[in-house]
């Protein structure tokens, strides 16, 4: 989709509403000549570590996983994009000039337009812009300094618990991708799970965990208790 039509428009207005308050030629100007528009598959990498940033996203559906990697091939997800929500890494990585301190990749099918560097800079010059895409910069902030006293200060097994809590009494999804947010190997989430699968707190399948008792795994995201 290189050229979007009238309900991409729409879209992406409603979602971001910070674009309204620009004057209406820059706005139209931006949208129309120096934002790509994408649609990608699952799994697609966005962007890479240490590479330039190449633009600024905006998610129109789906959703995009930005994680940092490490020289031993382990991963830790930082936080994700949905609709209507910004890459703080990206802006960054613009504002700064620097190469990009982690990647992004789609974990479902994804609509996002992609604005130029030059596009951000110019929006940013008006206040509302630019006070939206600092709001979002103090959001961030917030969760990424939880994420940082969870993996300093709370054992593995704890994070864990919190993690599979909040998505119902069945979760698709597999070790990997558990051991992918968490920061850690496939093998430990392993040991864990099948942990709290003999305590009777879950059932595991094919990428697939049944809850069967959310109150022992809340109690061990809280710290008050431990598999036997």
């Amino acid at each position: 989709m290189n050229t979007p039509d009238a309900t991409a428009l729409q879209q992406l207005g409603e979602l971001y509403p910070a674009l309204a308050a620009l004057p209406a030629a820059l706005r139209d100007e931006v949208l129309t000549q120096q934002t790509m528009w994408l649609e990608v598959p699952p799994g697609t990498t966005l962007f890479e570590e240490q590479s330039p940033c190449q633009g600024f996203p905006m998610v129109l559906s789906g959703e995009v996983r930005v994680a940092r990697g490490s020289a031993q091939g382990r991963s830790l997800e930082l936080y994700r994009v949905g609709p209507g929500e910004l890459c703080v890494v990206s802006a960054s990585c613009l504002f700064g000039q620097q190469l990009l301190s982690a990647h992004g990749e789609t974990t479902a099918s994804t609509r996002l337009a992609v604005m130029s560097p030059a596009a951000l800079d110019a929006c940013c010059a008006h206040e509302p812009f630019r006070r939206f895409i600092f709001g979002v910069f103090a959001d961030r902030l917030a969760d990424l300094m939880a994420l940082a006293e969870a993996v300093a200060f709370q054992r593995l097994d704890q994070r864990l618990a919190a993690t599979l809590l909040g998505h119902g009494e069945v979760l698709q999804t597999s070790h990997q991708a558990l051991a992918d947010e968490l920061g850690t190997v496939r093998e430990i989430v392993t040991r864990l799970l099948r942990r709290f699968e003999r305590a009777g707190w879950l059932a595991l399948g094919r990428e697939r965990i049944e809850l069967k008792d959310a109150a022992a795994l809340r109690r061990l995201a809280a710290g008050d208790a431990a598999p036997g």
